[in-house]
């Protein structure tokens, strides 16, 4: 594998930090929430292999700028048509997980002829969760209600980061001790840094916005190849949701698998799993 590469580029008015590795057809991958770039250190290698594998920390997260504004899909969707711009690359493979589906799902729509084939793991999409909210989801869902809250979070989480994220990577992995050691401390650290906290919740809080924008084009279908998989043992998506389903709403062009003994974290829970289906899914993208 080509050694990894780590840089910032300015790009829709933020400085977005990127890690790189590989050479060949471009794909980008956007991580979701609690993490960083970091959640794909199990496929940079092997992607690398055949790849140019683009890796940045979303608006708000890890070593990219944290702003106030702009952590609408739309715009975050942005985010990466810009850098996209920025390295040269026309067209690209996206992989999104968790909130990185979200942006990955509106690049989608927005950004179609720049977008060869789409993966969204362990992910509902915003208004499929708007739309069948009642008080089972809710409760599931419970952190999406509470990281709405103005200022709040930020204000308990303080000091406390480790509290927080013990209780995500505990409850949302199929097994609780998949993120330990060195992967939890290098999270904890990530979400320490000044802004980190409040640069998630921003995320979170462009809710109705993001539901807004996804109304607006609901009936336009995804229009490339779109592989959805997800953990099969995760309460919140897998459990809850006719997964198949949902994502036959969004698109034609479909396969979805259920990934077993995983949770929300496919990527990190049952990697081999997930870097095989994604190199057969990818294959045919020449670039």
């Amino acid at each position: 594998m080509s050694s990894l590469k780590s840089y910032s580029v300015n790009a829709n008015g933020i400085r977005q930090h990127v890690v790189e590795a590989g050479d060949g057809p471009p794909v980008i991958l956007l991580h979701g929430f609690p993490e960083t770039g970091y959640a794909w250190r199990f496929q940079i290698p092997v992607l690398a292999e055949r790849y140019r594998v683009i890796v940045p920390d979303l608006r708000g997260y890890g070593e990219t700028e944290k702003p106030a504004t702009g952590y609408d899909k739309r715009n975050m969707a942005l985010d990466i048509r810009e850098l996209m711009r920025e390295l040269d690359i026309p067209k690209v493979a996206l992989v999104g997980h968790d909130r990185g589906a979200r942006v990955a799902t509106r690049f989608a729509k927005d950004f179609a002829p720049l977008l060869d084939r789409l993966v969204v793991m362990d992910n509902v999409p915003t208004r499929v969760v708007s739309r069948e909210l009642d008080a089972k989801i809710a409760q599931a869902y419970w952190f999406f209600l509470f990281h709405l809250v103005p200022d709040l979070p930020e204000a308990l989480i303080a000091g406390r980061e480790h509290i927080w994220l013990r209780h995500f990577f505990s409850d949302w992995c199929h097994d609780p001790q998949t993120i330990t050691g060195e992967a939890f401390d290098t999270y904890v650290k990530a979400y320490q840094a000044p802004g980190a906290v409040r640069g998630a919740m921003a995320d979170y809080r462009a809710n109705a916005t993001d539901v807004a924008q996804d109304q607006e084009d609901a009936d336009s279908k995804i229009s490339v190849p779109t592989m959805s998989l997800w953990g099969a043992d995760f309460q919140a998506v897998g459990k809850l949701f006719d997964m198949p389903k949902v994502w036959a709403e969004m698109a034609d062009d479909l396969e979805t698998h259920a990934i077993e003994q995983c949770g929300h974290l496919p990527q990190e829970e049952q990697p081999e799993q997930v870097n095989a289906l994604l190199l057969k899914f990818l294959a045919p993208w020449k670039g």
